[in-house]
């Protein structure tokens, strides 16, 4: 049993590092395909095994998931808002320093989220039933208050209503897979890149081998409203991690860049994690691998939940100490290759992948995307209000 737990777990981290390193491969596509082939893996072994396996995968893939995000502008759902500090840092030669910052916050939330998980399966009993009646008007007075604090407000109401109506037709077109991928692309990936070629930038010589000078306040705040938007996401159907950080910085100030990259890794772990907890407690998934899970194993026990904990812990390690090494050899790439041609290959290789993944009418989200989310620099509004993308389809199923 333990030989077959040691397999599931190491074959769960190679296919987690490129699922993580590899744009387009999300874990939720390899928890389906190994939900389909279920009934044959379950010849060679067990269900503890195969759901090994897909924790293990989702853990690495949330640590390995920031390096084509900062170094190539090619997000996943996850960690699409990190595109944009991540690429003020690798122009300014920091790029292994943005890493670093969002790996710290994926291992610091890991810990936490480990350590305190026996505190969270009452809290999850508790506040889900009232959290669960109130979430719509709660939404809609964050996505109001985002508009009325920007300055441009009439600007930054209008890109909300386009990124929402989009995220509104989007979501709700018949058989159109994973259709995440190229408005997420569009709207935070191509949209960066493509402006980003109006200027004369140059990829500067990548440092690599610098700490990382993070204030501890800094990284409390980061961790602490990582953990509570987190924790909201995991409770309820329809919030991505991406909407949690917005959640997070409309009521968070004064964290830069730096806590807003620790920001980001600590919400990704912290619903993953909690996300066993409301299966545990309330019967109820909120990750895509997690729902996988739920479908292979009828009954989780206390035990399962020892054993997969244990694996994340395991995984997690794997996938930090994965991250930085793979994370040093693109700060090397990168910086050799002429910025313009780096940009566009990277564009050709994001729309490619979106006409293999989804054909021509994901090419076609993916340029209405990109022409949305380059508008906000345009307007000089903040690029987060495309979040209405997901923010007002989420407003919708709540309130109707």
């Amino acid at each position: 049993m333990f030989i077959q737990l040691f397999a599931a777990l190491l074959c769960g981290i190679i296919v987690g590092v490129v699922a993580g390193i590899v744009p387009g491969i999300h874990t939720n596509l390899v928890s389906v395909l190994v939900l389909s082939l279920s009934p044959l893996l379950l010849k060679y072994t067990n269900i503890i095994c195969v759901a090994v396996f897909l924790i293990s995968m989702s853990v690495v893939h949330i640590f390995l998931s920031c390096i084509p995000a900062i170094f190539l502008g090619a997000p996943d759902s996850d960690n699409a808002l990190g595109v944009l500090p991540g690429h003020r840092f690798l122009l300014k030669g920091r790029g292994m320093e943005a890493v670093k910052l969002n790996l710290a916050g994926c291992f610091a939330a890991l810990l936490l989220s480990i350590a305190f998980f026996p505190l969270l399966i009452p809290a999850v009993k508790f506040i889900y039933p009232f959290l669960e009646k109130i979430m719509g008007y709660v939404l809609l007075a964050i996505a109001l208050f985002m508009v009325l604090r920007d300055s441009n407000r009439l600007w930054a109401a209008l890109i909300f209503l386009l990124a929402g109506i989009l995220g509104l037709i989007v979501l709700n077109w018949p058989n159109f897979r994973d259709p995440l991928f190229p408005m997420f692309s569009g709207l935070f990936g191509v949209s960066t890149l493509v402006y980003s070629l109006n200027s004369r930038n140059k990829i500067p010589r990548q440092r690599h081998d610098t700490g990382l000078r993070l204030k501890k306040r800094v990284l409390f705040r980061a961790l602490l409203s990582g953990n509570v938007s987190g924790f909201i996401t995991a409770l309820l159907p329809g919030l991505s991690t991406s909407i949690a950080a917005v959640i997070s910085l409309q009521f968070t100030r004064n964290m830069g860049e730096d806590g807003f990259m620790v920001l980001l890794g600590s919400v990704n772990v912290f619903n993953f994690v909690l996300s066993l907890a409301t299966l545990y407690a309330i019967d109820k998934a909120r990750n895509g691998s997690v729902v996988a899970v739920q479908q292979l194993v009828e009954s989780i026990s206390a035990n399962h939940l020892v054993i997969f904990l244990a694996a994340a812990l395991v995984a997690g390690s794997a996938g930090l100490f994965l991250a930085l090494k793979i994370g040093k050899i693109f700060a090397k790439l990168v910086s050799k290759v002429h910025y313009r041609k780096l940009v566009l290959s990277v564009v050709a290789f994001i729309a490619v992948l979106v006409f293999l993944m989804t054909g021509i009418a994901g090419l076609a989200v993916l340029a209405v995307s990109a022409a949305i989310g380059m508008l906000a620099p345009l307007l000089n509004v903040r690029r987060t209000h495309a979040m209405a993308c997901l923010l007002l389809p989420c407003i919708v199923y709540y309130l109707l």
